[in-house]
């Protein structure tokens, strides 16, 4: 029996090896936004500085442990990533975010962990210095599922999801359950106890996640576009001149655009908001480009 448990054990720790390095991969998305917008306002560095923070303890508690390979693997593979991710984020973040981000990792990665050390060396021997490990890395690991809450509230707030990792949230639930059973085969407390807070935690987000998409997905649905219809000229058809969501004005209903039928876009004035606006007509064989400069006087000039 002991026997089937030890390899069963091996197993969801190779399955926690792989949905691990998954998580640890899934923030790509995130970054690659950040490197688009090369901007990291917005986003927060908590969840990656908690995250490396967790791998070099859960490395500490796996040397400090017996028949610990699949833990140390993981977790070097996750300090590398980490670092990384940090790395890019303190680059493209705003010099407070730097700041705050900068502080952060000192007081964790550094201070924190050499505390950590220092304390567990000289104060505990043996089994029990393990064990005071363990307590440690359990209380980090319920951080690591509970950091990406801090963007609740600003999702609550904004009423967008668009700064959610929500990749992060979908591979930490598999990976809480999948370590989960890994800690219980073992017997590890450690290990099993904040997979479970870390499963519901995970959940939670998820939900979340989907209770805003549907509601900012109803609210774009529900926008529409402002039109005007222009007098055409004897013996052709309406003009709809249409304001695009990207500052563009299309016009369908006739094959050419008249000046007199340009003169007409200054009522929709109240509804541009740049100086100047891109018209073109709809139409397979002819279009018309033209910049049209509104002064602030309220006059239009066409070029």
């Amino acid at each position: 029996m002991a026997l089937l448990g030890g390899h069963l054990a091996f197993i969801f720790g190779v399955l926690g090896n792989i949905i691990s390095f998954i998580v640890f991969l899934s923030p790509l998305p995130t970054f690659y936004q950040i490197r688009k917008k090369k901007s990291a306002e917005g986003y927060q560095s908590i969840p990656y500085v908690i995250a490396l923070f967790s791998s070099v303890l859960w490395i500490y508690y796996a040397l400090l442990k017996s028949n610990a390979t699949l833990l140390i693997t993981i977790n070097s593979f996750g300090c590398f990533i980490e670092t990384i991710y940090v790395s890019f984020y303190i680059y493209y973040a705003t010099k407070k975010a730097r700041v705050q981000t900068l502080k952060m990792l000192i007081l964790t990665v550094f201070v924190g962990f050499g505390a950590v050390v220092l304390v567990s060396q000289f104060l505990f021997k043996g089994a029990v210095r393990a064990q005071v490990v363990g307590w440690v890395c359990l209380v980090f690991s319920l951080c690591v599922f509970v950091a990406p809450l801090c963007i609740v509230r600003q999702v609550i707030k904004t009423k967008s999801v668009e700064n959610m990792p929500i990749l992060l949230s979908v591979f930490l639930t598999f990976s809480a359950v999948i370590w989960f059973f890994y800690g219980l085969l073992l017997k590890d407390v450690n290990i099993a106890v904040p997979n479970v807070l870390g499963f519901f935690f995970s959940i939670l987000q998820m939900v979340l996640y989907m209770v805003y998409k549907e509601k900012k997905k109803s609210i774009d649905d529900g926008k529409k576009l402002p039109e005007q219809v222009l007098v055409p000229q004897k013996g052709q058809p309406p003009v709809v001149l249409v304001l695009e969501s990207d500052g563009k004005i299309t016009a369908a209903g006739s094959e050419l655009i008249t000046q007199e039928q340009l003169a007409d876009i200054v009522k929709l004035g109240s509804l541009i908001r740049s100086d100047k606006i891109r018209f073109e007509t709809v139409n397979e064989q002819a279009a018309t480009e033209v910049q049209i400069a509104i002064p602030a006087a309220g006059c239009v000039a066409v070029n």
